[in-house]
């Protein structure tokens, strides 16, 4: 077994849809990155790497690189997955915490453990997802912009799956 744990910020601005978890949220404000900037999306990315000692985002789809300008983080997910694979592991669960003092994200949160699921192939029921405030604190309580956080375990197939 191995634990991954991911982290990821972006800034709220004007002109930008709110995408969290692959779902576009109704909000006045977007976050700002060279991908859609899901910031859920890039910290379980994150998690899955490093529970697997593959680096980070950054290094995989760098900002640099045009190739990921406005791509979806699910299809970045998707593609951690697929690396995770190849390594010989698959991911027994997902648990993740959005952070953000505004939009209320309650009535979102199944379409985003649904949406990470999918892209991982996995069931929703191996991934959580929940959201909190920082009361106010900071620059998710301040509304400057969103955060996540994000643990995975892995398994060694060869070590859990009978057919591997």
């Amino acid at each position: 077994m191995r634990i991954g744990h991911g982290y990821d910020a972006h800034r709220l601005v004007q002109g930008r849809p709110l995408i969290l978890g692959g779902v576009t949220i109704p909000f006045d404000t977007g976050l700002l990155g060279h991908s859609d900037a899901d910031v859920l999306a890039h910290a379980v990315c994150d998690a899955l790497l490093g529970a697997a000692a593959l680096g980070d985002i950054g290094v995989h789809f760098p900002d640099t690189n045009v190739t990921y300008r406005g791509i979806s983080s699910l299809k970045l997910l998707t593609l951690v997955g697929e690396m995770i694979s190849r390594e010989g592991y698959r991911i027994a669960n997902i648990d993740a915490t959005i952070v953000a003092e505004r939009p209320k994200l309650r009535d979102f949160i199944m379409s985003m453990r649904e949406n990470l699921a999918a892209s991982l192939g996995m069931n929703s029921s191996q991934v959580s997802v929940k959201a909190t405030t920082t009361e106010g604190m900071g620059f998710t309580g301040t509304g400057q912009g969103i955060a996540a956080w994000a643990t995975a375990l892995i398994l060694n197939r060869s070590k859990y799956d009978k057919n591997a």
